[in-house]
Formats: C-alpha cells, sequence, structure tokens
C-alpha cells in the first residue's frame, strides 16, 4: 500500500520533483526549480536559468508570490520559501521552494503544453466553486458524487453528509458564543478526547492520516460518537 502523503502530492513519483513532507503546517513544498524543468522539458540548469528570469518577471509584475517576505526553518527570506534540499551529488543545497496553492498560482505564469491541463482544471473549478456560491445545494451534491466514487457505502454517506450539518450547528453556536483563532483547535480537541480518549492530532495519526478529513475515514459508529458530543457541545451553548 503506497504512503499516504505520496498520494498528496501534485506530481507523481514519475515526475522528477523533489517534495518536502512539513509535519507541522500538513502539506508539501515543491521544488520550484525542477516544477520548471518539468514543465518546460528543460535540463536543471535552463530551468534555473528560466526560473531566475520568471522571477524577475513576476517580481516587475508585483506578483505576490514572490515578493513576499517569508520565514521557514527560522530564516527569513525574501521571495518564495528556502528549504535545504538533496541535489543530484547527494549533496544538499537551499533551494526555492512553493506549497501546493503556490504552485498552482506559478503554472498559470508558465506558458507550457505540460501545463495546460493544470490550468483547464483550475478553470474547471474556479467555475464549480463560483456556481456552489450561488446554488449551495451544488457542493452538497459534487460531496456525494466524490463520496461514491471513491467507494463509500450509502449509510456511511448520509451519515457524513449529517455530521457536516451538525458540524456547522454547533459552530454557529461557538461564532455566536464569540469563539476565536486556536478555540475552536482547542474545543474540537476536547470533544475529540471525550468520546476517543485523542485529541484531533493523535487521532489522524492513529489512522495514518496526514492532510486528509479526519471524519472521511471514520467509520459510522465514529461518526456518531463524534456527533453526539457535536450535538452536546451545541446544547451546551445554548
Amino acid at each position: 500500500m503506497p504512503d499516504k502523503k505520496d498520494a498528496l502530492k501534485l506530481f507523481d513519483d514519475a515526475s522528477p520533483v523533489r517534495a518536502v513532507w512539513d509535519e507541522d503546517a500538513e502539506k508539501w513544498w515543491f521544488s520550484v526549480v525542477d516544477i520548471c524543468a518539468v514543465l518546460t522539458d528543460s535540463d536543471y540548469q535552463r530551468a534555473r536559468n528560466y526560473w531566475k528570469w520568471l522571477k524577475g518577471k513576476l517580481t516587475q509584475e508585483g506578483s505576490q508570490l514572490v515578493s513576499d517576505t517569508n520565514q521557514l526553518d527560522g530564516k527569513s527570506v525574501s521571495g518564495c520559501y528556502h528549504l535545504k534540499m538533496q541535489s543530484a551529488d547527494g549533496k544538499y543545497y537551499m533551494t526555492d521552494v512553493m506549497d501546493t496553492e503556490q504552485v498552482l498560482r506559478l503554472i498559470q505564469s508558465i506558458p507550457s503544453p505540460k501545463a495546460e491541463p493544470f490550468k483547464l482544471w483550475l478553470a474547471k473549478v474556479g467555475n464549480e466553486r463560483i456556481d456552489e456560491t450561488i446554488d449551495p445545494e451544488l457542493s452538497i451534491d459534487r460531496a456525494v458524487r466524490d463520496y461514491k466514487r471513491l467507494g463509500y457505502s450509502e449509510s456511511w454517506i448520509n451519515q457524513r453528509i449529517k455530521s457536516i450539518e451538525v458540524r456547522k450547528a454547533m459552530t454557529d453556536e461557538w461564532d455566536r458564543s464569540g469563539v476565536q483563532g486556536q478555540e475552536y483547535a482547542s474545543l474540537t480537541d476536547l470533544m475529540s478526547r471525550t468520546w476517543s480518549g485523542m485529541t484531533t492530532g493523535q487521532y489522524k495519526r492513529f489512522k495514518d492520516l496526514t492532510k486528509e478529513n479526519l471524519r472521511d475515514h471514520m467509520t459510522n459508529t465514529e461518526l456518531v460518537l463524534n456527533m453526539l458530543a457535536e450535538v452536546a457541545a451545541t446544547i451546551f451553548q445554548l
């Protein structure tokens, strides 16, 4: 069985794109030069030169993709993030990296036939999300289709949709009570410990999950227990 983190990577293992999993942030960091090499069919040196040119062009355009001052591994850097990654010679060098959201923004700036499928997919997703803001029921229909495609049973899907409704009612009540920021995570962990004996993070590690939604990997029984905890939390807030 493949590692679950591998399934979440934007590029598969057939593409020579170096990636590092950030356990704390629960995200992948990708080598920008490697992405440029794949999308432009260039060798490493040409890809480096292309990225240097593209970064200058984006800077002139005022793109936040390269103009922000970011910090990673305790070091403040201008432009995109930097991480040490292993090179072909076996040594580790500081490398420009981007997370998935930044990579998808970068791809839109690269004129390449290999970038077109990503651009078309982004346009399709963007159009779907706009439609869903007009008619929220569409998002529920999409979720049901996706769950069916992934092989979930009808009974599980019904429980999962109900759990979303219960969670929304609880968070709405939290909002009215003035709950903010990190308090959401703390209260969620408290409820999780109440019925499972584990925080959300501990439960995800127990199920060998990374970026995946924990509820999507719960059984029917787990979903019911979690909903009972959320209903109780909502009632006590009223």
